[in-house]
């Protein structure tokens, strides 16, 4: 630690290799040190010189700074520094940092940014493999030297006058993945650690007037064995730097524990304090500006203080209820030194019976991973991005993040203390491309961290700077020994460093699982991406510890199918606690294309190689704008805590809050009658925590014939720092029908047949079958013709990301082909075979033309398409298919249309309001929705299948004038899957990026009898599951309804 006046230096630590001497200057001793680049391959290099690792709490100068949290003990320095980039150390400039070397003709760089991000270099998206594998062969001990970017910097500055004669600190807050710093000529010191602060004092060295701050950041050193997170990779001073000085008295660390007794109903609230110099220190601790405690105690060094607090109110994510801490900190004579605000949560986190309880509660975690990523600026996020992350989360019922896979920026810790989010606190450790092969081959050789003593330092340093700068956060529960980085020795010492300096809260790791001999690494059992069945199957055999996922339900593009049965888990497991989705957002930059045009840019877009292109882009909210996705609606109803099973005429309430009762929220209830609503009432409720009441809904059911929707719902009464009142929290839905009579068309048609042609008219209308083009080739509505091409039968999707990593082309690439090249023409018999002639039949009121086709298959198959067309214009749509064994099931079984895109408006009663799946409808209601068809070409960064409305009633497709086309489900085939967008599933199929598709043309409807499941448990493996497949073991029969409006 540093204490005492200025000139008495800390020890050096035992990492702190560099060279030293002293010499004198300006009449004061100062140490020279001597920079030594070739020490930054060493895993035993990563600090020298740097300050001790402390706590983030913010001092102020007195209340009225605190008041207005700006704290003058601060010099910002970020802005404009001078630049200077190489590709190599020895490509670098020797002795830039020499006060003699000017540097002002320079580049300008803004700081803090990533130097990708500033044209400098290239952004480098890679998962699992390192950056440099196959261009550099080196292994664990040695980094790239043929390119391994430099980046150097000089800010020249002035020491504020009233920061002049006092000690002087520099603060990075993020440097990736070290840096090396001098001051006017004199080596500062070394750090390496890209996700935690990292502080040097600058007295010694400062002079009068300006000075010179030289800086080199280097891209890859030895840590980076150990930086290996699925992430774009950058480098440079990414987060903000500051100058600070001290007042005479000063606490330099605090540490705050808030935890109440067993019975919940008294708090021990203790207070460490680190402190320089000595004094006094006046503590007020209050609620809503009521005095609970007001003490004054001695400051010396380090001092521990703690008081009782009778009945607190406790914090928790479902009330996030925080108190005001504030110390006053002054001199033996009695002058005020610092203020220091600190918000206080009581809540009491432990493992009870091998269960995770808060406040004495078993807690489910319903979480997301969370890269701290932007698409404008990387991983230096914005205070207005990350503020909209966090109420986009809470607004849609995710209770925890998982910081992945690295401490974030302090803000976010603060702001979950305040809106409620339950954290895993993560060290800056993944190491998957040194053990993933090592896992089968055994050969543990160059596996990082593992067992090996020349690592051990680092990791510890790591572990102890998250802990030392987060620990005064409630939110946090948790702290994680990183990720992916196989066990062993080294891991496990982490775990017991949280343990030892925090009993207060758990330890996670989930590499045990691949490495159990360190097997108490972890105190709950993490896994990646198990199935449900096999969560089940492992805690059957062994439940000594509860279960998480750590990551699940991997939401790469159109994904989170089936994430219910993960969720629906945590009711009948008690030893499986929830998970967290991997993960919030994706991982893009705004690039633009060769037109000028901005896109979603992901891995290999920067012409960077070895990369993992699109596998950076797995969140439930968009880059760019950090919009909500689609899936997110499903996340939203999946991690709700209130269940509202309804019925025609009641409700039961299931509250599965751990602390809320129901009555702090406003209950409505809407019946609607084919969409649309025609009653509204509300509800009382007043469900206890974790309990459930049925109640008798306000409103009669219904006896005029119609289908009805009853929801219940659950709203906010008042605003919330994350959303204002009357945002819906909760619903559940009833649909039930009263019986209507059958309508019949009075109309007749009349049939022209012709030997190429077949014509039917009726009073509106005029359709045309071609019998040498095989299928319907006009559908002319009050004189206008909506037919751009012949309707055929499809059975393709545009394939998935899920879809491409499960290899689904290839298994069924066979229903593509069909979809594709099936013809009415029989080319076995020559090639101009001849055509299946259509079947007519009819009578007085409508006539029915059935076209076969032929299906390029191995085996043949074949399908039927019947049209049976009514005097009003309806056209009764018919597709058949007897299964053939080998070819098994299909991705969708309906028919495909193209009309003018001017039909640019579409509006339907279904399943809204955004997509949905057979295995992602859950949280989606029942009503009529309306928007543009390029709506519903969703923003995933890989086209892909998007856009499809489930359970749909009828649907239409309109332009600006109302006019277009209507389809409606058949009584007897029931809801239908209905698509309307700008592109064909092969056009979309043949695009890499948003960029690639062609102009558009056309509207493309798809009407299904269904589609398959779009599946996630992964991408790359994991398939549909097989309820959600469409059953082909007896005949396959669709019909539906369109007509011209």
């Amino acid at each position: 630690m540093l204490r005492g006046p200025v000139g008495i230096l800390h020890n050096m630590s035992r990492t702190d290799y560099a060279a030293s001497f002293f010499a004198k200057s300006n009449n004061r001793r100062i140490r020279m040190k001597v920079f030594d680049y070739s020490l930054v391959k060493d895993p035993q290099y990563f600090k020298d010189g740097r300050m001790d690792a402390h706590s983030d709490h913010t001092y102020y100068r007195d209340g009225e700074e605190a008041k207005e949290k700006e704290t003058s003990f601060r010099y910002d320095l970020n802005g404009i520094w001078k630049f200077h980039y190489a590709r190599n150390y020895g490509s670098a400039i020797p002795g830039f940092e020499k006060e003699e070397y000017c540097c002002r003709d320079w580049d300008d760089i803004r700081v803090p940014a990533h130097i990708q991000m500033e044209g400098y270099d290239a952004p480098q998206y890679a998962n699992v493999q390192y950056p440099w594998e196959g261009h550099e062969d080196i292994h664990p001990g040695e980094i790239p030297e043929h390119f391994n970017p430099v980046a150097s910097y000089v800010k020249y500055f002035e020491v504020p006058e009233e920061m002049q004669g006092k000690r002087l600190f520099i603060s990075f807050q993020g440097a990736e993945s070290g840096i090396a710093l001098w001051l006017n000529g004199h080596f500062v010191g070394y750090s390496e650690d890209s996700f935690t602060p990292s502080e040097f004092e600058l007295t010694e060295y400062i002079k009068e007037g300006e000075n010179k701050l030289a800086a080199q950041v280097f891209k890859w050193t030895a840590s980076s064995w150990c930086e290996d997170q699925d992430f774009f990779r950058f480098s440079g001073i990414y987060r903000d730097v500051y100058l600070y000085t001290v007042p005479e008295v000063h606490v330099y660390d605090l540490q705050i524990r808030a935890i109440p007794d067993e019975t919940l109903s008294a708090a021990a609230l203790e207070i460490r304090t680190n402190t320089w110099g000595k004094g006094t220190v006046k503590i007020t601790l209050s609620k809503d500006g009521e005095t609970v405690i007001e003490d004054k105690k001695a400051l010396d060094g380090e001092e521990i203080y703690s008081w009782k607090v009778a009945d607190p109110v406790l914090w928790s994510a479902e009330e996030p209820q925080l108190y005001d801490l504030t110390l006053e900190v002054y001199n033996e004579a009695g002058e005020l030194q610092e203020v220091i605000p600190q918000r206080v949560g009581f809540r009491r986190f432990e493992m009870k019976d091998g269960i995770m309880t808060l406040n004495g509660k078993r807690i489910v975690f319903k979480g997301v991973n969370r890269h701290e990523f932007s698409s404008v600026s990387g991983r230096h996020v914005s205070e207005e991005e990350l503020r909209k992350d966090l109420k986009t989360m809470k607004q849609n019922n995710i209770n925890a993040i998982r910081t992945c896979h690295y401490p974030d920026a302090s803000l976010i810790y603060q702001l979950c203390d305040e809106y409620g989010i339950y954290m895993i606190d993560e060290t800056n450790l993944e190491s998957h491309g040194s053990w993933d092969v090592a896992e089968f081959t055994k050969d543990y050789t160059y596996v990082v961290p593992h067992d090996k003593p020349e690592w051990l330092d680092m990791m510890l340093d790591r572990a102890n700077s998250m802990y030392q700068r987060d620990k005064n956060h409630t939110a946090i529960l948790i702290w994680s020994c990183g990720n992916e980085s196989f066990g062993g020795k080294d891991i496990f010492e982490m775990s017991q460093f949280f343990h030892k300096a925090d009993p207060t809260r758990l330890v996670h790791y989930e590499g045990v699982c691949h490495d159990r001999r360190y097997n108490d690494t972890s105190d709950m059992e993490s896994q990646m991406y198990p199935s449900v069945e096999a969560i089940k199957e492992f805690l059957a055999k062994d439940d000594s510890k509860p279960f998480v996922c750590c990551e699940y339900t991997h939401a790469m593009g159109n994904s989170c199918g089936a994430m219910h049965k993960y969720t629906d888990l945590t009711d009948t497991e008690p030893k499986y606690q929830g998970g967290f989705i991997w993960d919030y957002i994706d991982q893009s930059i705004y690039k633009k294309d060769r037109y000028g045009k901005e896109f979603q840019a992901y891995g290999g877009d920067f012409g960077e190689r070895p990369t993992d292109y699109n596998f950076s882009g797995n969140g439930i909210a968009y880059g760019g704008n950090r919009d909500a996705s689609p899936k997110m609606q499903e996340v939203k109803f999946n991690y709700q805590n209130i269940t509202a099973e309804v019925s025609a005429d009641s409700v039961k309430v299931i509250n599965k809050n751990l602390f809320v009762n129901t009555d702090i929220f406003d209950c409505k209830v809407t019946v609607a009658k084919n969409g649309k609503v025609i009653r509204k009432a509300s509800l009382a409720t007043a469900v206890a925590p974790l309990s459930e009441e049925t109640y008798a809904l306000p409103l009669a059911k219904e006896e005029k014939p119609g289908e009805y929707a009853v929801t219940v719902s659950f709203h906010l009464k008042e605003d919330k720092a994350w959303a204002e009142a009357g945002h819906e929290v909760a619903f559940g839905q009833y649909v039930y029908q009263v019986e209507e009579p059958k309508k019949t068309c009075p109309e007749g048609v009349k049939v022209i047949r012709s030997t190429h042609n077949i014509g039917v008219r009726g009073a509106y209308f005029e359709v045309l079958f071609s019998v040498l083009n095989g299928g319907l080739v006009s559908y002319k509505y009050a004189g206008k013709e909506m037919i751009e091409a012949i309707p055929k039968p499809n059975f393709w999707r545009a394939p998935t990301d899920n879809d491409c990593g499960n290899l689904m082309g290839m298994r069924y690439g066979q229903w593509k082909i069909a979809s594709m090249y099936l013809s009415h023409k029989d080319f076995r018999q020559g090639p101009y075979g001849p055509g299946n002639e259509p079947e007519v039949e009819g009578n007085e009121k409508t006539v029915k033309v059935t076209y076969t086709y032929l299906m390029p298959t191995t085996p043949l198959s074949e399908c039927r398409l019947s049209y049976e067309v009514s005097g009003d214009g309806r056209v009764k749509t018919t597709l058949s298919y007897d299964p053939v064994k080998e070819l098994g099931d299909m991705p969708e079984f309906g028919v495909i249309f193209k009309f003018n895109a001017d039909y640019d408006r579409v509006e339907w009663y279904g399943l809204g309001e955004a997509e949905t799946y057979s295995d992602r409808k859950k949280g989606a209601k029942l009503g009529i929705y309306a928007n543009k068809v390029a709506d519903n070409i969703a923003r995933y960064m890989v086209p892909q299948e998007c856009g499809a409305k489930e359970e749909v009633r009828w649907a239409k497709i309109t332009d600006r004038k109302g006019r277009g086309m209507l389809f409606e489900m058949d009584e007897n085939n029931g809801p239908m899957m209905f698509s309307a967008l700008p592109y064909t599933p092969h056009e979309m199929e043949n695009a890499m990026h948003p960029y690639e598709l062609p102009e558009v043309h056309y509207t493309v409807v798809r009407v299904a009898k269904d589609q398959m499941g779009i599946g996630g448990d992964d991408s790359w493996g994991a398939r549909t599951h097989e309820e959600y497949l469409l059953e082909t073991d007896k005949k396959m029969e669709f019909s539906f309804v369109f007509k011209g409006l």
